[in-house]
């Protein structure tokens, strides 16, 4: 299963069944906003062990978002699609990344995108991250037991513990983006692999979501009920927010995945 989302707009979440697990998937335009989609997603699924699962939130207000999302998930896809049987996803990934960083910047436009990568392997997942998109792994009682990092002054700020996500929610640097595809300087995050036991349920999502809830109330809606039902939840409670006071108005794009065996 190779599965691209490209400019989307979607009214609900789409489930599909993936060897001992779910994943659905959920991107939408900003209301009231006539410009395309700039949010882009892929499922995809190398083999019955293996999957890809990846996010890109092409920067709004630069020249070239849309186009910068979709060439990040593309160029990413052809490098899988090279990967021998059991060969580095790992690797696949990281050069794919680097490809897709030289036809951004080939573009000459300042166009730019954020990259969020899941490498799921049997009971296992890796994160290769790029920007202010983010990943959290959730246990079926609300543990968090995984969370990338914002590459953002904002995210930098809640690391070092001199902000709080509450404040980050509606702090007026929110916007700002440190690390991007697209730059001479992007740098890819690699995480270490984590174990995914049966009814953790892991989350990508653009800032378009992390914008607007906290990770408490994100993992609260995810952590346990039929996937589709939370991811619906979800999505109505984003687009409701986003449209209002509460969130910061933006594209929302998020991937949910859940492993349904030991």
């Amino acid at each position: 299963m190779k599965k691209l989302w490209l400019e989307a707009n979607m009214d609900s979440p789409q489930l599909f069944e993936i060897p001992c697990g779910q994943v659905v998937v959920y991107s939408r335009r900003c209301p009231n906003r006539r410009t395309p989609n700039e949010d882009a997603a892929m499922v995809f699924l190398v083999d019955e062990a293996r999957a890809v699962l990846v996010v890109a939130d092409g920067c709004g207000g630069m020249s070239g978002g849309a186009d910068a999302s979709r060439i990040a998930v593309t160029t990413i896809r052809r490098s899988l699609e090279r990967v021998a049987s059991g060969g580095s996803l790992r690797s696949a990934i990281l050069d794919g990344v680097e490809a897709a960083n030289r036809k951004i910047l080939k573009l000459g436009v300042g166009a730019a995108t954020t990259l969020t990568v899941a490498v799921i392997e049997r009971d296992r997942v890796r994160s290769l991250h790029i920007g202010d998109s983010q990943i959290v792994l959730v246990g079926a009682r609300g543990k968090v037991k995984l969370q990338t990092p914002t590459h953002s002054p904002v995210g930098y700020a809640i690391e070092a513990g001199v902000l709080s996500e509450s404040d980050a929610m509606t702090h007026e640097d929110r916007h700002l983006v440190s690390n991007v595809v697209g730059t001479h300087g992007c740098w890819v995050q690699v995480g270490l692999q984590r174990k995914v036991a049966k009814r953790d349920t892991l989350i990508l999502a653009t800032d378009g979501i992390f914008d607007s809830f906290s990770i408490e109330e994100v993992s609260e809606l995810i952590r346990s009920g039929p996937l589709e039902k939370a991811a619906k939840e979800l999505a109505y409670q984003a687009a409701d927010r986003i449209d209002s006071d509460i969130g910061k108005p933006d594209d929302a794009t998020f991937l949910l995945y859940r492993r349904v065996c030991s």
